[in-house]
């Protein structure tokens, strides 16, 4: 029987480690599930090889990331629209509900007329929920007055009518936005959320949260109290740790975190301080 809210592991959270050992880290700590992050890591791309992961440690794929990312360009060609179709068959293959995908980038402009017309046609064909994620604007090195448009048609998730929308709080708090505020303009949208924090830094950090400014408690505890139907997932970065002891503790500091104020009666819980100095450039 599925918890209220799963709390599950991006496999993201492990890098620069594989996906084998996210799975191996979600069963050992008591994860929900695991987010598979499409990208270089031929695991990632093989769901012969993503079921066996999964039936081995007992960790269901409950969602998967699709290689919409910079870093993974390159994977499975060139073509956004092929690969996030190529995504949700996988998904499918795998018994996951949820494909995660970013807004195409500004520079994809073939790709962007089509977007949102794709993307609602492969979740009535599929039955697998596609949420588009917010992004955040990109600031102009040493300038904080100017911005990219890095995406089309744009980083702000509350400015276009997708039926399905992934809140990450770590683009939040870049774009310095309330993760409250988000909840409620979402509504009924909000299907999926990235669990991490920051500190308002103009570059993604994904920290343990509860390590950062965010609002991520009260995140947390409104969607318990809404009764949300969901998947949280946890989608730190700890490409900085210098053990596995040090990797361990985090994965495990955000599990608790999340799962003291998703509780029927929240528990407050701030996690241990980093044993390491982490730089937003750390952010996978």
């Amino acid at each position: 029987m599925d918890p209220a809210i799963p709390v599950t592991l991006s496999t993201a959270s492990v890098y620069p480690r594989r996906a084998a050992y996210a799975f191996e880290s979600a069963a050992e700590l008591g994860y929900d599930g695991v987010e598979v992050m499409v990208w270089s890591d031929p695991a990632s791309q093989d769901p012969a090889v993503l079921a066996r992961l999964a039936a081995h440690h007992g960790v269901r794929v409950r969602s998967l990331h699709a290689p919409t990312l910079l870093v993974s360009q390159g994977v499975w060609g060139r073509d956004p629209a092929t690969k996030l179709r190529r995504t949700v068959d996988m998904a499918l293959e795998l018994g996951a509900g949820t494909v995660v995908v970013h807004p195409p980038f500004r520079w994809q402009y073939r790709y962007a007329r089509g977007f949102q017309d794709q993307v609602r046609e492969l979740q009535a064909e599929s039955g697998v929920t596609l949420a588009v994620e917010n992004m955040y604007p990109w600031k102009a090195r040493g300038r904080s007055d100017r911005h990219y448009v890095a995406y089309l048609p744009g980083w702000d998730a509350t400015e276009h009518d997708y039926d399905c929308v992934t809140l990450d709080l770590s683009h939040a708090a870049v774009a310095r936005q309330s993760g409250l505020e988000l909840v409620a303009a979402f509504g009924d949208r909000l299907r999926h959320l990235h669990l991490a924090d920051g500190t308002g830094a103009p570059r993604d950090e994904h920290l343990v949260p509860g390590r950062g400014s965010m609002d991520c408690a009260d995140v947390l505890v409104e969607l318990a109290r809404r009764g949300w139907r969901g998947d949280v997932v946890v989608e730190i970065s700890t490409r900085r740790d210098r053990s596995a002891h040090e990797r361990h503790g985090d994965l495990e500091a955000a599990l608790t975190f999340a799962r003291s104020y998703l509780a029927p009666v929240p528990t407050a819980y701030r996690p241990p301080a980093a044993e390491h100095h982490h730089l937003p450039a750390d952010a996978w």
